[in-house]
């Protein structure tokens, strides 16, 4: 074990481990970074590595205290989470990290917390945990893990050491799928061009959903283009009605035009995301002028991002729909 065996992420680790070594933690980090790229694996891997039985400054992964953190169940290392049957981290679990990084440590080693998703925590919790940045406890570090950084409050940003994670490397996600999980070489490529750089998603397909969603979605699209105004309205109203299935459906759409994009620029396909689905590409592409898929592109990630900050769901699709409709 040990850091080496973290896939990617070579400079956020590099980082860490120089702290670690020079024993320079900062107080509080903030990591930034897409869903299921190994955020939390990195907060975790610092965890053992802080508290290893074994090895100093690196982590066994075999010893008590590396068996006790990965379980959640070491009394120095806590991580935070949303409760069941909620829908926000509360300013009572923020209260309960504050009062045990108070505490002596029972290892004699740092106390760690680890909240994720960061963007979880309301108002009122982010408030509370400012005092513990502001006046962080002694040996205590405190990990915030985020998507990205634009819903926490500007104060708790600015005292916590931000720390980017990117995607991982496409041909990285299909080697883990294929050593770890058992994956033939063709879903664990399809896979991990689907899952954009995240590792975690990649592991979460379901295929033969995905595939049928993804053949719907594309026909819908394709309906569209016909001129289909009834099919338009008809087509918001379902995909409305969840929210997370409408940013679902938005995020593979960027990945169906971001893949006419480049099939019309180069057709390399090794670039695609859509590997299944080379054929309905290339004759789409081959209909469509460049600047409308470009404009259709940014008009999705525009109504993602709408939708992220709960618009109405239903009137966001439909006015994407209905541009993608006059653009016949």
């Amino acid at each position: 074990m040990g850091f080496s065996k973290i896939i990617g992420h070579q400079r956020p680790l590099e980082i860490l481990r120089l702290a670690l070594g020079n024993g320079r933690l900062h107080h509080a980090y903030l990591f930034v970074g897409p869903e299921g790229v190994g955020k939390r694996a990195v907060a975790l891997a610092l965890a053992k590595a802080s508290h290893c039985d074994e090895t100093a400054n690196e982590f066994c992964g075999r010893c008590a205290a590396c068996a006790r953190i990965q379980n959640g169940n070491h009394p120095d290392v806590r991580l935070v989470e949303i409760l069941e049957g909620k829908k926000e981290i509360s300013i009572k679990q923020v209260r309960e990290i504050e009062k045990e990084l108070n505490f002596r440590s029972f290892s004699g080693k740092r106390k760690i917390a680890i909240i994720d998703p960061a963007t979880s925590l309301n108002l009122s919790a982010q408030n509370a945990l400012l005092k513990t940045l502001e006046e962080p406890p002694q040996d205590s570090v405190l990990i915030l893990i985020a998507p990205n950084a634009g819903t926490l409050l500007p104060t708790l940003r600015s005292r916590c050491l931000r720390i980017s994670f990117g995607p991982l490397a496409r041909d990285e996600v299909a080697r883990y799928l294929m050593s770890k999980e058992g994956i033939n070489q063709d879903d664990a490529s399809l896979r991990a061009a689907l899952s954009m750089g995240s590792l975690g998603a990649a592991i979460r397909f379901d295929k033969n959903e995905l595939l049928e969603k993804r053949r719907s979605w594309a026909a819908l699209l394709l309906s569209l283009k016909d001129g289909d105004y009834r099919g338009a309205i008809e087509a918001a109203e379902a995909i409305a009605s969840n929210k997370e299935e409408s940013l679902r459906f938005l995020e593979w759409t960027e990945t169906w035009y971001r893949d006419l994009l480049v099939h019309a620029a180069t057709e390399n396909s090794e670039e695609m995301v859509n590997l299944d689905m080379l054929t309905e590409i290339g004759s789409q592409s081959a209909k469509s002028n460049f600047e409308r898929m470009l404009a259709s592109f940014a008009q999705t990630a525009r109504a993602a991002g709408r939708i992220q900050r709960n618009l109405n769901r239903r009137m966001v699709l439909e006015s994407l729909f209905f541009k993608v409709v006059g653009e016949r």
